[in-house]
């Protein structure tokens, strides 16, 4: 059978991001990051190490069948990749910033300004959307001083926590797009290669519903399961088991990490008592 080939970023967080999903994955890799290419011995995978900007190239011209990239780098590239799969880590966003002395009222204050970007074909798209006509400076690398040395009246760069552009004195005034890691995969892959790649997915999308999900276990009183019940989301729906103790049953759900700290609350005041909560190694939907 022919290895699928994924490229991967070879360093920084992206990599080892990535690297941490395919070791939960059960995909497990020789040789580490020590050369440019890898192979696992329990999957049809090879995995080469690229910089992140080549990755796109690589997987559109079929030397690698699939990738993982940043959603902003995707894009940038302007090559039709198909997106396969979020994967819910990198998290970031591309966004305008000016100088935070600047009276900044809305968009508009863009028309006519030199902006810095290492995105000019994203910030492109973005003028053009909007009917601004801006100047745009390409930058590759060290953005966020262009208004300083007096480069540019703004900058557009990725932002996570915002805490570089305080310390350079900018401040954040336009969401352009929010990103994050995303597998891609090449066009016109074989049918074998994309049973491959399925089968991966079918890896990968478990471990991240694990991530996003926890198990919750609880004792209820029997006069107060239906209200219980409808609070808990569930898969399909609860199970519930009679306790040794009449009148009281064990209820085992699945909730969700972002409404998580809600419905708990909700329970307590349902009547819920014993509530345990147990993370999810791999979870299969």
């Amino acid at each position: 059978m022919d290895r699928l080939k994924i490229a991967l970023q070879k360093s920084g967080r992206l990599s080892e991001k990535s690297l941490e999903l395919m070791k939960e994955s059960g995909l497990s890799l020789t040789n580490g990051k020590r050369t440019l290419l890898a192979q696992s011995s329990s999957f049809p995978l090879e995995v080469l190490y690229l910089r992140d900007d080549d990755i796109p190239q690589y997987v559109a011209d079929g030397v690698a069948d699939a990738g993982i990239i940043g959603e902003d780098v995707l894009r940038e590239s302007q090559f039709p990749l198909e997106v396969m799969e979020h994967l819910g880590f990198s998290a970031c966003r591309l966004s305008i910033a000016v100088p935070k002395e600047i009276d900044y009222p809305d968009r508009s204050w863009l028309a006519g300004r030199k902006i810095a970007t290492s995105f000019p074909h994203i910030l492109q798209n973005y003028l053009d959307d909007n009917q601004i006509d801006a100047e745009i400076h390409f930058l590759n690398g060290s953005v966020e001083i262009a208004p300083a040395i007096g480069l540019a009246d703004g900058i557009m760069d990725i932002v996570s926590s915002g805490s570089t552009l305080i310390s350079n004195g900018l401040r954040e005034v336009e969401v352009v797009m929010k990103s994050e890691a995303v597998l891609v995969a090449a066009p016109g892959l074989s049918a074998e290669k994309r049973a491959t790649l399925e089968n991966l997915l079918f890896r990968f999308r478990a471990v991240i519903a694990a991530r996003d999900n926890k198990y919750i276990l609880l004792n209820a009183p029997n006069e107060r399961l239906d209200e219980i019940c409808r609070i808990l989301p569930g898969m399909k729906s609860p199970t519930i088991m009679p306790l040794a103790e009449e009148g009281w049953s064990s209820v085992h759900s699945v909730l969700s990490e972002r409404e998580f700290w809600v419905i708990i609350s909700q329970l307590r005041d349902a009547g819920a008592q014993g509530i345990l909560v147990i993370p999810i190694e791999k979870m299969i939907v």
